[in-house]
């Protein structure tokens, strides 16, 4: 069953902008079936994981496309960095936009590629697994900024809708068809990654570091990023946790949070905070093995505020906006706000709660933002699990993440 994508409508906007357009984004969030069910029947479509044609490619890339002309999907491009060079002398000769279009799942390396030869050419969109809008046939097409809601009548969409039992399976559009065995999905999943996609990318000596430092990054989702602690657990160097960090980040498994910063005389917090894109990824590494557990269980606030952050965060990315409007509050004080949504000029805070009721407590440290210099503070949020949404104060509303 194919579930329509909240990127669809970018990428085809980006097609009428650009020569080439490359999507990247994690392993198996539906970037060839998007593309392939989006695209015009006239594209052809070509995969670079097959090693037959690979290896033609290797040996003659204008031969490849003397046999695949444009327009052209071709699939995992990073396999084959040399044919940048090849498809910027093809666009150049031509004024057509959207001729190329490309797929990626290693952005470590592939955007020197990029940088180097296709640059003023190429509109770059990451995609993620699926977000809730999309389970649940509400697309919005913008990214989430805070603003009052109705209540509506999704009551009974919202007791058939196990929300536990969504986060502890995760995001991945293999997953929709309950027959797949969670534990054993994941467990190839990260073999794989780790097979195909770090040993490629980093000098892994030691698979079994390099999934126990995956497994220390799960347990920490959704709290400030201590490297040291990290280096500590998994018995590696700091700068081997900064150098694996920056491939998760890159493969789209984790997203690094910035903490909101301007130029104001505050002290505020330069440590970022750690988020995995998907929950059930998590999960199975920190071995929460059914709902029910993971619900009751220690890591549940920290893996709810990673769901919520993960939905916030898919809101742009769907719709090609920049995720660094999206940041974290906190100061000297040691105050702290979840989210900072920044539109423009104007400062949007965003409290992320398990509770199905949360009451101005929550909200203690909204007004951290006011006098920062140069902003003004918008309507704010609190993401819960609240059955409809209620003003908490005129200006601040307890929202589902339904909502997002």
């Amino acid at each position: 069953m194919y579930v329509k994508r909240e990127i669809e409508d970018t990428v085809s906007a980006y097609l009428r902008q650009f020569k080439v357009v490359l999507v990247t984004g994690a392993r198996q969030v539906g970037k060839t079936t998007m593309l392939r069910h989006t695209l015009p029947d006239a594209y052809g479509y070509v995969a670079l994981d097959d090693l037959d044609l690979l290896g033609r490619v290797h040996s003659d890339s204008a031969l490849f496309f003397q046999d695949n002309k444009p327009p052209l999907l071709i699939d995992e491009i990073q396999y084959a960095p040399d044919l940048f060079m090849r498809i910027k002398h093809i666009v150049d000769r031509s004024d057509e936009k959207g001729a190329i279009v490309l797929t990626g799942s290693q952005t470590y390396r592939l955007m020197q590629g990029v940088s180097e030869s296709l640059a003023g050419r190429i509109g770059i969109l990451e995609m993620s697994s699926l977000s809730l809008r999309e389970l649940v046939g509400n697309l919005k097409h913008t990214p989430y900024v805070p603003a009052p809601a109705e209540a509506d009548n999704r009551k009974e969409l919202l007791s058939d809708f196990d929300l536990w039992a969504h986060i502890h399976r995760g995001s991945m559009p293999e997953l929709i068809d309950e027959t797949i065995e969670w534990q054993a999905y994941y467990s190839s999943y990260v073999r794989t990654y780790i097979e195909r996609d770090v040993r490629e990318l980093v000098n892994i000596r030691n698979e079994h570091a390099f999934f126990d430092f995956m497994v220390a990054c799960a347990s920490r989702t959704g709290q400030l990023l201590n490297m040291s602690d990290i280096a500590n657990t998994v018995n590696v160097e700091v700068a081997t946790v900064r150098d694996w960090l920056s491939v998760l980040e890159a493969s789209g498994i984790v997203h690094i949070l910035r903490p909101f910063w301007a130029n104001t005389s505050k002290r505020l917090a330069k440590t970022p905070k750690l988020f995995f894109m998907d929950t059930g990824l998590a999960c199975y590494l920190t071995a929460w093995n059914t709902p029910e557990t993971l619900k009751r269980g220690a890591m549940a606030g920290h893996m709810f505020e990673t769901f919520a952050v993960s939905e916030v965060l898919k809101s742009f990315i769907n719709a090609g906006q920049d995720t660094r409007q999206v940041s974290f509050y906190r100061d000297g004080r040691k105050r702290e706000i979840d989210l900072v949504i920044q539109d423009g000029h104007v400062l949007h805070p965003v409290e992320i709660k398990m509770a199905t009721n949360p009451d101005k407590s929550a909200i203690a440290n909204f007004n951290a933002l006011e006098g920062v210099a140069d902003y003004e503070v918008g309507f704010g949020s609190v993401i819960c699990q609240a059955p409809s949404p209620y003003h908490i104060t005129p200006q601040v509303q307890a929202i589902s993440v339904f909502d997002i």
